[in-house]
């Protein structure tokens, strides 16, 4: 007979983390940077696509090119999600919370943040609700409203009249 145990039955272990050294450098490949976060290179290019904090530039040829704190953002992600067993929107929700405490980012608006506690008060509630709505409102309107034609610029080539006799028209 087969028994099914359930997957929670064993505690989370927190595994220590000790971040490498980074090397005194400008500008990091996604190779190095894959190297220093042990994790392959389609999981830093993955983790773009996650964390819209993480975003290395490109060079001419089309190369990401990490910054210093990229990589520290790459490894405190590494920290996060294999160390203490975040998940991927957990981990999102701890970078956007220590950005925010730290000052570098303002609080989204998108999402209305109330305490959980009864203190919130219907008419706070009801104000954020009538403000959410007005920007609803104008976002619709914005969709609503036809788009512009771009003006039509006029041709840059004089046509040659064929009967002018002269190769420069005046």
């Amino acid at each position: 007979m087969l028994r099914l145990l359930p997957m929670a039955t064993q505690p989370i272990r927190k595994r220590d983390f000790d971040p490498p050294p980074i090397p005194d450098r400008l500008y990091f490949k996604i190779g190095d940077v894959a190297k220093l976060c042990g994790v392959e290179a389609y999981v830093l290019r993955f983790w773009e696509t996650q964390f819209p904090q993480l975003r290395p530039g490109k060079s001419g040829s089309g190369q990401r090119l990490y910054r210093r704190r990229e990589v520290e953002l790459a490894l405190e992600i590494k920290r996060l999600v294999h160390g203490e067993g975040y998940t991927l929107a957990g981990a999102r929700a701890v970078l956007e919370e220590s950005q925010v405490r730290s000052g570098k980012r303002r609080p989204s608006t998108a999402v209305v943040a109330l305490p959980a506690s009864s203190k919130a008060g219907p008419e706070r509630i009801a104000a954020a609700l009538d403000e959410t709505r007005a920007e609803l409102r104008e976002i619709a309107n914005l969709l609503d409203a036809p788009a512009q034609r771009p003006v039509r610029r006029r041709s840059r080539v004089t046509p040659i009249s064929a009967f002018s006799g002269t190769l420069f028209p005046s």
